[in-house]
């Protein structure tokens, strides 16, 4: 019988690890218009203030590659979101929610009082998922994303208190 709410291979969460810089930097191209190298990539998994997250989900054959991933800064009693992506065929299963609910609440242990973080103000999805979070619009940078059709986009700066 087949159960449609039955997932054989729910989402694991890990910390993202230096040899996925190849599996982080093609998510992380599936999600925006300039994605990050995985030098880049590198050069911020190695940071001490750093909280690096990996969703994995597995498979009949016992794979566990990344689905989607979440860098985090924290400073001092403040932190920002530096890229959340998720692999497009795994996009609205929740993964998104699990790392940031996961990054929230190291960041609560940490006394991190406030996140921030700034997303494409017609990503409507990523919009809706921050405010269920309790991320409330603070501000915004006109001009601030490229699109591949079109002219720049608006990025909406969110803040999140977190103690």
């Amino acid at each position: 019988m087949f159960y449609p709410w039955y997932d054989p291979f729910p989402v694991i969460l890990d910390k993202a690890d230096l040899s996925e810089a190849d599996d982080l930097a093609e998510i992380h191209a599936s999600g925006f218009h300039r994605g990050w190298s995985p030098a880049e990539i590198e050069a911020l998994l190695v940071q001490d203030n750093m909280i690096a997250l990996v969703g994995r989900r597995g498979s009949w054959f016992g794979s566990r590659r990344p689905v989607g991933f979440l860098l985090v800064r924290a400073t001092g009693d403040e932190a920002e979101v530096l890229t959340l992506a998720v692999l497009p065929a795994h996009r609205r299963r929740g993964i998104g929610r699990l790392l940031m609910e996961e990054a929230m609440r190291r960041l609560y242990a940490d006394r991190v009082a406030s996140l921030f973080l700034e997303v494409d103000e017609g990503n409507e999805a990523a919009v809706t998922l921050y405010r269920r979070l309790g991320f409330k619009q603070v501000g915004q940078r006109g001009n601030y994303y490229a699109v591949k059709d079109g002219p720049p986009a608006t990025a909406l700066v969110m803040r999140a208190d977190i103690v």
